[in-house]
Parts: structure tokens; sequence; C-alpha cells
């Protein structure tokens, strides 16, 4: 395959391969060395590149294997510390301040829940006892203890689909 060739193959899917190694990789610097890498290792299978049925696919392919290769490496330690270090501080403030409210939300539901069915699912839902260590806590037969959870859980929900269908109020 002629250079012009291999050029009007590979171009049209370029953009492709340098958005997959940046999804990888976080870093655009890593996902640009790694898209140069692929195109140069495409040149290099140029004389068989015609025996693929879709360079493309192939493409891709040795663009995800070449970032998760990359990623494992030894050579990934300064990765690592991208991927750590890179976080959108609007995104994860506004994700804090909506877990924040989801929990208070929460609480405002069980708190209008009777006694036995928020007991109940806080053991199970909650901090996660079995359904025998909640019969035994409570004192209650376990099918006390699955109506009062499933009474529980239904009135949560209707709750949430409540919220979640208005807006809050």
């Amino acid at each position: 395959m002629k250079q012009a060739e291999f050029l009007n193959t590979v171009m049209p899917f370029k953009d492709k391969l340098y958005r997959l190694a940046k999804r990888l990789l976080v870093s655009r610097e890593e996902a640009e060395d790694a898209t140069q890498e692929i195109l140069l290792k495409l040149w290099s299978k140029n004389e068989t590149m015609e025996e693929y049925k879709n360079v493309e696919a192939f493409a891709m392919t040795m663009t995800k294997n070449f970032c998760l290769d990359r990623l494992k490496s030894k050579q990934a330690s300064n990765l690592k510390l991208v991927h750590s270090n890179y976080n959108d501080e609007s995104t994860s403030l506004q994700r804090q301040l909506e877990a924040e409210d989801s929990v208070r939300w929460m609480e405002r539901i069980m708190d209008g829940l009777p006694e036995q069915q928020k007991m109940v699912l806080q053991l199970r839902d909650v901090e996660q006892y079995e359904f025998e260590e909640i019969c035994e806590l409570l004192d209650m037969k376990p099918t006390a203890v699955r109506v009062a959870l499933s009474r529980a859980r239904k009135v949560v929900r209707q709750e949430l689909v409540k919220k979640h269908s208005y807006g809050i109020g």
C-alpha cells in the first residue's frame, strides 16, 4: 500500500482512535502519543493492510489494547497520577451536594415511617443485617420482618417517585 492510499484509508478514522485513547488514558498528551504510536504500527503493517476486512475495526482494537497495556505497564505510574488527580471540581461538588440532598431526603422519608418499619429498613438495607439477626434483635417472626421491610420499601419507592416526578417539595 502506497502512502497516499494509506492516508486515504487511515485518516478518516484517526479522530476516533484519539477519542478512544483519550477516554482510556484521560490525559490529552498520552492520548496523542498513543494515537501516533498506533498510526506508526499501522504504517508498519501497510504491506498486509489489504488482508483486513475492516481496517478501522482493526485499528480501534489496536488502540484499545495499546492503551490498556499502557495502563498496566510500569510506565503507567504517571498515568495513575493523572487519573487520580483528574477531577472536575464543579462536577464533584455538584455530585457531593446531590448526594447530601439525597441522604437528607431519605432521612425525611424514613422518619415518616412507623417505628417498626423504620427499624427493619435501617437494619436490613442500611446496616446490612441478615433476616435472622433482625428477627432476634427486634423479637419478630421472619414473616413480620419481611412484611415490614416490604411495606417500608414501598413507601420509600413511592416517595422517591413523587420527588423525581414533581420535583422537591
